[in-house]
């Protein structure tokens, strides 16, 4: 018997950026390559910069409107050609509670999904992913972003952005 293993290979990427417009033009480049079914974690510590950089990915993707953290929504809905679900989960006691939002018609449906303090639903969370790590940097203002690609799919995400 001969079995077969498919190794899937991560990238990961290292950016400093020195300012908030530098931190939401990364998430416009990212936001330009994304497509329905995506799905971006974002993790970071408060003031981290995930807001500015979901902002970003949000006009990357050509919504006008105005993106803010949904912190006492759990998700906000933006139209665009491809719908954005911008999701803070900052607030739940328990990932449990996505189900009574029918959580799983977001991040298996039509638009991309932009997941603050993803961290407090790792049980929910699809194994294929974008996953950004912000961190203060040293200087006012500076931010280290670490993205890493789970699946060949977002593989193809940080490959294309580095062209």
């Amino acid at each position: 018997m001969c079995i077969i293993h498919k190794v899937v290979y991560f990238v990961k990427v290292n950016i400093k950026s020195k300012s908030s417009e530098e931190t939401e033009a990364l998430g416009e480049k990212i936001g330009r390559l994304l497509k329905k079914g995506d799905i971006i974690l974002l993790t970071g510590d408060l003031g981290a910069g995930k807001t500015v950089f979901a902002k970003g990915i949000g006009r990357g993707m050509g919504i006008n409107d105005y993106i803010t953290s949904p912190t006492f929504m759990l998700v906000n809905e933006h139209t665009g050609k491809i719908p954005l679900y911008h999701f803070d989960v900052y607030r739940i006691a328990d990932y449990s509670e996505l189900y009574d939002i029918g959580y799983e018609e977001y991040f298996y449906g039509d638009g991309v999904c932009v997941i603050e303090w993803s961290e407090k639903i790792e049980p929910l969370l699809p194994k294929d992913n974008l996953h950004v790590f912000l961190k203060m940097g040293d200087a006012e203002g500076e931010r280290d972003i670490e993205i890493i690609s789970n699946g060949e799919r977002y593989n193809d995400i940080l490959k294309e952005m580095n062209r």
